[in-house]
């Protein structure tokens, strides 16, 4: 205890001044910080859905793969399709046969109505029967056409370009059409934040946003803030650059400005340490005092002072006895 008033009498002595800095303390604006949890997410999340109903027979993706747009993902196949295809060839080859026979009537029936043995309503008929015929393959060709395509169908192609983030079916399933074979998260990445809602009014779009990413910091922006508020909290999304995609959903600490708060900062060299209490020389009726104060955290080098100082002040750094005991 006596110790601790001798030291306090000290802050009452006048000091002598070696090399004399003076600085007026005035109030310097801080931004006011609020630590949320933001999780990655992917910009678009799109299903590979399944088009054609039957066994999914190929599998060539797993979680975590990245796939490009248009890349295979799995095959379908239907068996009635086969079946389908070998009814029309089978269709096919009686049309054709049938145009050949056809074909064959019409250059004789043109043989004998150039002898005068037949008439040409004759030939008209033979004419239009050929011309049936070639209608019927036609049709018959486009209809295999058309389960050529949905045969086709059953390759699931990748929607867009990303990682694959779920695949919730096994190969040798029954699918039907529109069930999902594969999610793909793709567009890029970003953190989305859900921050309560006091602190809705205090969001500007383009902040800058700290990320504690744990092996090195990184900065991003508040691109997006979305007017909803859902469960009394305000969804926003940050924009971070090269933000890692190898875990989609996790979280990350995020530190987001809502506000600003006026703050008295000295250099780190003022404040002065002895006996365990804080002290800062200051001006005082034309001489040089050591005050107590009770500093905070640390700002750009500059040390903030929660109480024994005030706006106006003359703050003074180097002095002998400057430092730390």
């Amino acid at each position: 205890m006596k110790r601790l008033l001798t030291t306090l009498a000290l802050g009452l002595l006048p000091m002598a001044a070696l090399a004399e800095t003076s600085t007026v303390l005035q109030p310097t604006p801080l931004t006011e910080w609020k630590a949320v949890y933001g999780r990655i997410e992917a910009r678009d999340r799109v299903p590979a859905r399944v088009r054609l109903g039957g066994t999914l027979t190929e599998l060539s993706v797993t979680e975590g793969d990245l796939v490009k747009a248009g890349q295979a993902l799995a095959v379908i196949v239907d068996e009635k399709l086969n079946f389908q295809l070998s009814a029309i060839d089978a269709q096919l080859l009686s049309l054709k046969s049938q145009l050949e026979n056809a074909n064959t009537e019409l250059k004789r029936g043109e043989e004998l109505l150039a002898r005068g043995v037949t008439t040409v309503q004759r030939l008209d008929a033979l004419r239009t029967q050929v011309d049936v015929l070639e209608g019927q393959i036609e049709a018959t060709q486009a209809n295999r056409r058309v389960v050529e395509q949905q045969a086709a169908e059953g390759t699931v192609l990748a929607p867009t370009a990303g990682r694959v983030l779920d695949v919730p079916v096994t190969k040798g399933a029954v699918l039907m059409p529109g069930e999902v074979v594969a999610t793909i998260g793709g567009g890029g990445f970003f953190l989305r934040l859900a921050i309560p809602e006091r602190h809705a009014t205090s969001l500007q779009q383009g902040a800058g946003i700290e990320i504690e990413t744990g092996a090195q910091d990184a900065k991003g922006t508040l691109a997006r803030i979305y007017p909803q508020i859902e469960n009394g909290r305000v969804i926003a999304d940050v924009e971070v650059p090269g933000l890692s995609d190898a875990f989609v959903d996790a979280r990350v600490l995020v530190r987001i400005p809502v506000g600003s708060r006026d703050a008295l900062l000295i250099p780190q060299e003022a404040l002065l340490t002895r006996s365990g209490l804080d002290f800062v020389a200051v001006k005082q009726g034309g001489e040089t005092v050591l005050r107590a104060v009770v500093p905070g955290n640390a700002h750009n080098g500059d040390v903030e002072i929660l109480t024994g100082l005030n706006a106006g002040d003359t703050v003074v750094t180097g002095y002998e006895g400057a430092g730390h005991e």
